[in-house]
Order: C-alpha cells, then structure tokens, then sequence
C-alpha cells in the first residue's frame, strides 16, 4: 500500500509516517526499481498503531523504541515490559502530584487576588513577576534604575525580588516545585 493509504489505515498523517522513520521506529521500504512509489507492508501499519497508542499512554519516542526492541525479541519476557509500564506510571502518579500542587497554587493565587486593583497590587502579578525575576527599563518605570537592577530608586524593587532563588534550569526552585515558590510568594506578600 502507498504511505496515504497506510496512514489512513494507521489513524495518523503522512508526515507522522516519516517523522518515525527518520526517528528509526518505521523502516522505509525500498522504492521498487523504475519510478514507482514505496510500498508499505501491513505490519507498517500494526506498528504505527502500536507507537501511537503507547505515546498517547505517555511514554516518550526513547521508551517507544525501547517497547519496540522487546516486542521485536522473542526472548522478552513480559517482565521486561512491565517494568517499563511500572517505571511509566510512577512517572505519571509524579506529574499527576505536580499538577495537582499547580492547581492549588493557582487556585490560592486567583482567590488572594481582588481582580479590581492595579497591577503593582495584584497579588497574582506580584508573585509571577517574583518568580521570573523581571526587570523594568528607566523608560518603562518612569525613573531611574535602581542599582539592584529591579524597580527604580524612587518606588523601590519592583518586581519584587524572588525570595528564593531559582534552579539553574530556570522555571524549578531547589525544593523542585514551581508551584510550592509561588504558593511560598503568596504567603510573604506583603499586606497593602
């Protein structure tokens, strides 16, 4: 069958066919001898399926080939692949706690803020700016530079500065929560 065809079999478009080839997940078939086109075999389509029902399981293109090389091993053991499946779900329960600290944070943030205030008192900006550490340019202050870099000298810091600094991979504080820094903003707000 034509690569249109197995896509359309597989439930995915044609570029996602050769993403995974060029991924090395699919193997391209030869082109026949002359000017026709490739030809895709049945088990192309199987195994497209098989990659797009584990990624929407979560597991990344490293883990998918990973399923593939056992699936392709006929002394696997199921063993082997619940592992992996063990391995995946630990790592969703991980992301499932982190969105859930997301949520309670924000849900903190919108109920702290009275929505009918300006933005230098608007306790959701205050600690969203904390957090990124934003700086204001003279011409968007209205003032000179403060010599901390933050604010001008006349009004103070402004953004506020973090109260705690970030991870060197930038969105993370040390305790690794994004959410738990912003909740921790929340509650060393100054009262205005």
């Amino acid at each position: 069958m034509s690569i249109g065809a197995a896509a359309r079999e597989a439930g995915v478009g044609i570029e996602t066919i050769r993403f995974y080839e060029r991924q090395g997940l699919v193997s391209q078939p030869p082109r026949p001898e002359g000017a026709g086109m490739r030809l895709y075999p049945a088990a192309t389509v199987e195994r497209v399926r098989f990659i797009k029902v584990t990624q929407e399981l979560g597991f990344s293109l490293r883990e998918v080939q990973d399923l593939l090389k056992l699936w392709a091993d006929p002394s696997a053991d199921c063993a082997d692949v619940r592992d992996l499946a063990v391995a995946k779900l630990a790592d969703v329960h991980r992301k499932i706690r982190g969105l859930q600290e997301i949520g309670v944070t924000l849900e903190r943030l919108t109920n702290a803020c009275p929505g009918n205030v300006g933005l230098r008192e608007c306790p959701v900006m205050d600690a969203l700016t904390s957090h990124a550490g934003a700086v204001t340019t003279p011409e968007s202050s209205g003032g000179c530079p403060n010599p901390d870099g933050f604010g001008t000298a006349s009004d103070g810091p402004w953004p506020p500065r973090p109260a705690a600094a970030a991870s060197p991979g930038g969105s993370r504080t040390p305790d690794g929560g994004l959410g738990g820094y912003l909740l921790g903003q929340l509650m060393g707000m100054r009262r205005r």
